[in-house]
């Protein structure tokens, strides 16, 4: 069993409080031993870090660090229907990347999501599929939006 916190405070994180929705919506859903999350965006007490589009105006190494915040936060939103120390596996990460015209580096960016479940629950549970998508903007002018699927154990 993964101590999730524990292996987030030797990377020098923590599994912040969970983002309220925007929207008519919930955080996650459980279904089963698999949790949903809604799209994660960064945010950082109640705010983020760096607006704008990837390649024009936030480095792609700022918004890669976004989107582990984004990880982060899906945590977060996991841990308020089930206790992320119950992750068996990550199965699914989708990332969407507010990026400039002619920005094509969005799977280094969502490497920043996927790099730290990898970190977690190493390369055979942390690994998992993934989609990292191209988009024209997104809520509250983020770079990064990240939403995940976790298996529970049984």
């Amino acid at each position: 069993m993964a101590d999730v916190r524990a292996k987030l405070k030797e990377l020098g994180l923590e599994l912040p409080v969970a983002a309220l929705p925007l929207a008519a919506y919930v955080p996650a859903v459980r279904t089963g031993n698999l949790v949903f999350t809604a799209g994660q965006l960064p945010l950082l007490d109640g705010k983020i870090p760096f607006t704008g589009k990837v390649d024009g105006g936030v480095t792609p190494d700022q918004a890669k660090e976004l989107a582990q915040l984004c990880a982060l936060n899906a945590l977060a939103a996991i841990q308020l229907v089930a206790k992320v120390d119950d992750i068996e596996r990550v199965v699914q990460v989708r990332g969407f990347v507010n990026g400039a015209p002619g920005f094509i580096g969005h799977p280094g960016v969502i490497n920043g999501a996927s790099e730290l479940f990898i970190k977690i629950w190493g390369d055979v549970n942390g690994k998992h599929a993934r989609t990292a998508i191209g988009v024209a903007e997104l809520p509250l002018d983020a770079p990064v939006e990240v939403e995940v699927v976790v298996e529970l154990k049984k």
